[in-house]
């Protein structure tokens, strides 16, 4: 198994700056994964030497929704010097807006075919201007049972068939492996019914969204899958310690994150 593997600043070593998150986290090897970026000193993360899997490719609009789809294109041409700057390769959108703890700006519960339609019509979109820049956009599952109620077409069967559908080289899955356990199970059959589109991984147990082997998921299991499927790309941690945010629970978080997916 060789998969490259990232941590998200944003979730371990809460008691230092991010600047220091990001440098402790390049300096045990892994890659960085990153949420908003705006309001951040982006020179200074360049200078870190870390290498930027991914970061959130829009700041406003849903993807889904015909009135306001143009925000999420707009937003995401705005970042683009920034995902330039730092060497990130993926950006990060959803299925729809998110706010304050994730919640839905707008929370729909009935899926209709013009969102559909309209999701489709967008991510062609940022398809064209990932193939510009040279970067892939990433359209990423949530679960709406716990984290994020209201979103539609959240789930991991709903966006692997709108990214399969476009099937566009700059637009993949961030396949987010927390998410699909609540929201559908069955791991294994989805990764790989989605490796021929997926961009990048998350991960994280369940319950908790703490590190691997802290819940029910046999991440040794799915981390052979992907191997048996030939996955050779990136794997973030997007979880919080189980000790806490000091620099020994993070330590100790992905110290069992690599292990979990390092071949014995």
């Amino acid at each position: 198994m060789t998969f490259r593997l990232a941590v998200c600043a944003e979730m371990v070593y809460g008691e230092l700056p991010l600047i220091e998150r990001v440098r402790r986290i390049h300096d045990q090897g892994f890659e960085v994964e990153l949420w908003d970026t705006r309001g951040r000193d982006i020179a200074a993360l360049a200078a870190t030497g870390a290498r930027f899997s991914s970061m959130s490719g829009y700041f406003g609009g849903s993807l889904t929704d015909s009135a306001t789809a143009h925000e999420v294109l707009a937003s995401a041409e705005k970042l683009i010097p920034t995902a330039l700057e730092l060497g990130v390769e993926r950006m990060v959108v959803h299925p729809a807006e998110l706010g304050e703890g994730g919640r839905a700006v707008r929370p729909t519960h009935r899926t209709t075919g013009g969102m559909w339609l309209t999701g489709l019509r967008t991510l062609e979109q940022l398809g064209q201007l990932g193939a510009q820049h040279g970067i892939v956009f990433a359209l990423e599952n949530l679960n709406t049972i716990l984290d994020h109620p209201g979103i539609p077409l959240a789930r991991a069967k709903d966006t692997l068939a709108l990214v399969q559908a476009l099937d566009h080289p700059n637009v993949r899955m961030m396949l987010d492996l927390y998410h699909a356990q609540i929201g559908e199970g069955n791991l294994i059959e989805l990764v790989r019914a989605a490796q021929p589109y997926t961009g990048e991984i998350q991960v994280a147990d369940v319950p908790g969204r703490f590190e691997p082997g802290t819940g029910e998921i046999n991440y040794s299991a799915v981390a052979r899958a992907l191997a048996d499927v030939g996955y050779t790309g990136v794997i973030g941690l997007e979880a919080g310690a189980v000790g806490g945010q000091s620099i020994e629970a993070g330590d100790a978080a992905l110290a069992a994150f690599r292990a979990a997916f390092t071949p014995n």
